[in-house]
């Protein structure tokens, strides 16, 4: 039998992708929510402020980071931008790309995180970034050159990356490899970041064994790390897990 030390327990947080409740409801509930809207359209500074004031001093933010750089303009995301993209520099937005419209994106969106004070940020790939030579290069030209303050870069792949190019961009790179474990298993990092998406589809509901195998998976990986559900039970799968992570369960 194994049991999570304390001092174990604060190092896993558990919570919710987007607030599934009322804010003030949910801080009492979660200790970690990983902020969604960014990735559409990033608010304004004093919003992200308030977030921070409004929540208790132990809580943890992460955010996701505006898709103006991990997506290209043709992306259907794009429809829920408020702002009006700059048409005459569509095929600059995304993909990491060395263009001023990227890293003006991504300086915008470390404003926001460091105003929230979030803890890390997280670039979600679409399946169409492909590793390619030049996505791969952009990516390395990315990372090594901006300025990442104190935040934990969180990097998503999806789409057909070998495990063992992940593994060698994250460690170069300094990147936490961000994974749905029931998809596919971590590779890089000093911590782990799970995002779980459903096992088919957002519409799902973990089950009890699921939650259990999940338990398994962390207690595993011997280190501190995150537990995100972004499905439509999230609520409750969050919360159902957080309370199995303070009961005994067997380890092969």
């Amino acid at each position: 039998m194994s049991e999570l030390s304390p001092k174990t327990q604060a190092n896993i947080k558990v919570g919710c992708c987007g607030f599934p409740e009322a804010r003030s409801l949910y801080y009492q509930h979660y200790p970690v929510v990983e902020i969604q809207q960014t990735f559409y359209q990033l608010p304004r500074l004093e919003t992200a402020f308030k977030w921070r004031r409004d929540a208790p001093a132990d809580f943890t933010f992460s955010m996701k980071v505006w898709q103006a750089v991990t997506h290209e303009a043709t992306s259907p995301t794009y429809r829920r931008m408020r702002m009006p993209i700059q048409y005459y520099r569509k095929k600059d937005y995304g993909s990491f790309k060395p263009t001023r419209v990227v890293f003006q994106a991504w300086e915008n969106s470390k404003k926001v995180a460091e105003a929230m004070q979030a803890a890390a940020v997280v670039f979600q790939c679409p399946a169409s970034f492909q590793p390619t030579e030049t996505n791969v290069a952009n990516l390395r030209r990315f990372f090594s050159s901006v300025d990442r303050g104190n935040l934990i870069f969180v990097w998503e792949p999806r789409g057909r990356w070998e495990p063992e190019l992940v593994r060698q961009l994250c460690e170069e790179l300094t990147l936490i490899h961000g994974v749905d474990p029931f998809r596919t298993p971590p590779v890089a990092g000093d911590i782990f970041y799970f995002r779980l998406h459903g096992k088919t589809n957002y519409r799902y509901a973990y089950t009890e064994s699921e939650l259990v195998e999940l338990k398994h998976q962390v207690l595993s990986l011997k280190k501190p790390g995150f537990v995100l559900f972004n499905n439509s039970n999230m609520k409750s799968d969050a919360s159902r897990f957080i309370q199995l992570l303070h009961q005994e369960v067997s380890v092969s």
